[in-house]
């Protein structure tokens, strides 16, 4: 945010703009540099942030980059102030360049770099400022920034993985769906209404596809109505606690999406863990980080009965042995890993083993479903065929 400052220096007066992350932290910069405030104003204009509003949200790539670069640049040996300054000269993105510049502003007003981070919470969640946190504590922050910015990457790389996997199936699936729902309300309706002039006997098949059309071409838009009311209703449920227990519940348990879920979430729990051990975070402060950043609230759950019993003086190992849903290779990994003090490096091997199966079973389920997808269509498209041709045959068999 822009700020318009008068002030003493010297006894001279002093008028000058300055970005800042509030009215305080410009206070503060003013007083740590000799300086008698009179006025403080905010100079950010209305008009500007309406036309950037549009279309300037700080993606998941951006934070990567920043980090990535940040990362970089300290390692070679630049203060984070210089580095914040070269990367905003580099930015076209404004929303971007505009929290750069608001970091950047509240560490030289005496901010550590993570408290200036704690004001864009949806861009670095509490693990990130963990870690930076632990980097400023030891000294190593150039370090635990490049471990960061590679832990982003692989996540980035992760999510394209079984984004692109599952693009296919919910395209084709759902271009199905709409397909037939235009076929059985507009089209078909005319071609069946032929067969009313005719007094012919019709199949089973075609008499089932007549009531579905009339149904459907009648009370089309109380369908599409109730379809979204349904789906809005649903979402609601899922958004409370009970709700969204039940549906993470369901999504373990399907066939072969639960096991991808599955092993995605235990990718994303055993790297974040193996990373915050090994930069100095406490167990008990690690897996604090995990309940809040595991979106699966089976997990959670587990994950916030293990901290109990952590916090009572059991093992890591042991307490997700007795939660019931941690694969055996992680209990006993674990279990290894504390016996022979290389905890984060064992739960590191494990966070790749577990991406490599869900790779394999990734490429399984497009595999699997693939022939699948095909088969549901052919009987559809068999279905329909056999319904408006089968009267068309016994007409003209009827006619000779």
């Amino acid at each position: 945010m822009l700020f318009k400052y008068k002030a003493l220096k010297n006894g001279n007066p002093v008028e000058k703009q300055i970005e800042a992350a509030s009215k305080a932290a410009v206070l503060d910069y003013l007083q740590k540099n000799d300086y008698f405030p009179i006025s403080i104003t905010s100079v950010e204009s209305k008009n500007i942030k309406l036309f950037t509003s549009f279309g300037s949200n700080i993606s998941f790539n951006d934070v990567v980059n920043f980090t990535r670069q940040i990362a970089i640049m300290v390692n070679a040996g630049l203060t984070l102030v210089d580095s914040l300054e070269i990367l905003k000269r580099q930015i076209n993105k404004d929303s971007l360049r505009k929290m750069v510049n608001d970091i950047s502003a509240s560490i030289k007003a005496g901010e550590p770099f993570s408290t200036a981070l704690k004001k864009y919470p949806k861009q670095f969640p509490n693990l990130y400022i963990a870690l930076v946190k632990s980097g400023e504590a030891s000294g190593k922050l150039g370090d635990i920034l490049l471990r960061l910015s590679d832990n982003l990457e692989k996540e980035r790389e992760f999510s394209g993985k079984l984004k692109s996997a599952l693009i296919y199936p919910i395209v084709v699936v759902s271009a199905m769906i709409v397909v037939m729902f235009i076929m059985v309300t507009f089209v078909i309706p005319k071609l069946l209404g032929l067969y009313k002039d005719f007094n012919i006997n019709l199949p089973w098949t075609t008499q089932i596809l007549i009531s579905i059309s009339d149904f459907s071409s009648h009370f089309w838009p109380i369908i599409i109505l109730v379809v979204f009311g349904a789906w809005t209703l649903i979402k609601r449920y899922i958004s409370t606690k009970n709700g969204k227990y039940l549906y993470d519940q369901t999504l373990l348990k399907l066939p072969v999406f639960g096991e991808i879920i599955k092993i995605s979430a235990l990718v994303d729990t055993t790297r974040t863990l193996a990373i915050l051990i090994g930069s100095g975070v406490s167990i008990l402060d690690a897996l604090a980080i995990i309940i809040e950043t595991t979106s699966n609230s089976v997990y959670q759950l587990a994950f916030t009965n293990v901290k109990r019993k952590v916090e009572k003086g059991q093992s890591l190992g042991v307490s997700l042995e007795q939660e019931g849903i941690f694969p055996p290779i992680l209990v006993q990994m674990s279990l290894v890993g504390e016996q022979t003090g290389n905890l984060d490096d064992t739960l590191m091997r494990l966070s790749k083993y577990f991406e490599m199966e869900s790779e394999l079973a990734t490429k399984s389920m497009t595999t699997l479903i693939e022939p699948l997808i095909l088969i549901v269509l052919g009987l559809g498209v068999g279905f329909l065929v056999m319904s408006v041709i089968t009267p068309i045959y016994n007409l003209t068999s009827s006619f000779q």
